[in-house]
């Protein structure tokens, strides 16, 4: 069984270290559900249905709400989410940022260029 999973590749003195895709999106779920006001990830469905027919390793991974591009040595990471009715939108999503951006660095030793937050909905209490 041929498995398609992306890792992040660190060299070190000794070998190198690699880091699954789904590893840095696990902790980048669980930074972003201790955040006051998030609700819950969201479906990243894609642009088109093209974009889904085309690419499924790209659905699939939006399907967990993050998206991650591995390019170089830093991280770009796309969350999708919702926000809880009262609570300030781009002060969650700031908040989102710090969050995910800290425990990725302090878990994984990856520098994190960029987290990106689309909130895509607003949940009532």
């Amino acid at each position: 069984m041929a498995d398609s999973k992306e890792y992040m590749t660190m060299p070190e003195e000794n070998g190198s270290i690699n880091i699954s895709e789904e590893v840095i999106a696990a902790i980048a779920v669980g930074a972003v559900r201790e955040v006051e006001g998030v609700t819950g990830m969201m479906t990243n469905l894609g642009g088109s249905v093209t974009d889904l027919v085309s690419n499924k390793k790209n659905a699939q991974k939006g399907a967990k709400g993050v998206k991650i591009d591995m390019t170089g040595t830093a991280l770009v990471m796309d969350l999708y989410l919702t926000v809880q009715y009262g609570h300030p939108i781009p002060e969650v999503a700031e908040n989102a940022q710090k969050a995910v951006s800290a425990a990725v660095e302090a878990m994984t030793g990856c520098p994190v260029e960029a987290v990106n937050i689309h909130v895509g909905g607003v949940t009532l209490p």
